[in-house]
């Protein structure tokens, strides 16, 4: 049976909607142009009841939008009726590119801006939706997941804050500690790794490279990574290692304590290629610094695939190292704001998950599982065994 086949075998929760705040525009564009091409060509005994009334569509975004006040205040609008509608919300709190004014003055958009536009729309809903999903690729403050001092606990109020708000599910992406689920236990919050589409674009742009152990090796930056490089490591057969970061803890620098040292824990990597895997890439030293270690020790090829690609401090010191053969390719998502010139860097693999976050929400406004789309491991199978084979995925 087919995946068309297999999700109008249930009937939608509701008419589906879709508001890409205005820090996820790009995104909800391409999410929506799946949506609409899928079910204009999607055949159905059932298409013509009430129960699908409103199903094809020429677009499934809704208006709405957050106009602000000269003093840089803002209110939350939609333009269009959400009664009885299955909302889903995309939003990307990383995105600095947008702007407002306050008293005259440019301000970029900050998460706390991001995060608190996403809370103006949930209100202007006001109830009326059928259901609501918050579709948040990089959770909001989820760097701040856990209390080691007299400090807040700023991520897991978030999430209680929008539950009380009237949030039935949450979907996020590559959570920086997906133990923070704690906060709302009696609710969903979905934590979604792109692992297959890292791969399937390897693949695409590198087509010498070779998933072996005879030849390529995973290796986590740090142990609160770990979990993802066993994963490569079990579902591609390849060998792992990982990084110890020994900090001083005796400083603080940029709000942090500083790196003293990385140290390996692994087998030999003499000319082998190499893939670092990690949730993001935020000023990029640390990851600069693991991949010096894996040059004096001899490796090949250093590839880095990271979710969210937020380049803090620019891209002049990944440029240094791609020019000094430091870095090969650099690896991560279109799921936050990715600038103009970080798309023309030549050392750069944009993984599109435009595709992965349609085929969610398909599924899930017509009730069925998802756990299928979030163990990817048949589909990874798949796409070696056609690479392997000489052929490419058409998924």
């Amino acid at each position: 049976m087919s995946k068309n086949e297999k999700i109008v075998e249930t009937i939608p929760v509701g008419p589906l909607g879709i508001i890409a705040l205005e820090s996820s525009n790009d995104l909800g564009q391409h999410v929506n142009n799946y949506l609409v091409e899928w079910r204009n060509s999607r055949e159905s005994e059932h298409k013509g009841t009430i129960a699908f009334y409103g199903y094809q569509r020429d677009s499934y975004l809704m208006k709405a939008c957050c106009p602000r006040f000269g003093t840089g205040e803002a209110k939350g609008q939609i333009k269009e009726s959400v009664r009885g509608q299955d909302l889903y919300l995309l939003v990307d709190v990383t995105n600095y590119s947008k702007t407002y004014k306050v008293c005259g003055n440019i301000n970029h958009m900050s998460p706390d801006d991001n995060y608190q536009d996403l809370k103006r729309i949930i209100a202007a809903v006001g109830g009326k939706a059928r259901r609501i999903t918050v579709i948040m690729p990089f959770l909001y403050e989820g760097r701040q997941h856990r209390r080691s001092s007299r400090e807040s606990l700023d991520c897991a109020l978030a999430l209680q804050e929008l539950i009380q708000m009237g949030v039935d599910s949450i979907i996020t992406f590559d959570a920086h500690d997906p133990r923070v689920q704690n906060a709302i236990p009696l609710n969903s919050l979905e934590t979604v790794a792109p692992n297959y589409q890292f791969i399937k674009a390897m693949l695409q742009h590198v087509p010498d490279i070779q998933f072996n152990d005879d030849h390529m090796m995973v290796i986590s930056p740090d142990e609160g990574g770990m979990s993802r490089a066993v994963y490569f490591a079990n579902v591609l057969g390849l060998d792992m290692g990982m990084f110890y970061k020994r900090r001083d803890y005796t400083k603080i620098i940029n709000g942090r304590n500083p790196i003293v040292a990385h140290e390996f824990l692994g087998s030999d990597i003499n000319g082998k290629d190499v893939l670092i895997v990690d949730d993001m890439i935020s000023s990029g030293e640390s990851i600069l610094d693991v991949a010096t270690e894996l040059k004096r020790r001899k490796a090949g090829r250093i590839f880095v695939a990271s979710t969210f690609g937020l380049f803090t401090n620019g891209f002049a010191k990944i440029d240094e190292a791609y020019e000094n053969g430091l870095i090969y390719r650099v690896l991560t998502t279109n799921l936050v704001y990715q600038t103009p010139e970080l798309l023309t860097k030549p050392w750069y693999i944009n993984v599109d998950m435009s595709k992965y976050v349609a085929l969610i929400i398909d599924t899930l406004n017509h009730d069925n599982s998802i756990s299928g789309l979030l163990n990817p491991v048949e589909r990874i199978q798949n796409i070696l065994k056609e690479y392997n084979q000489g052929g490419k995925s058409q998924e």
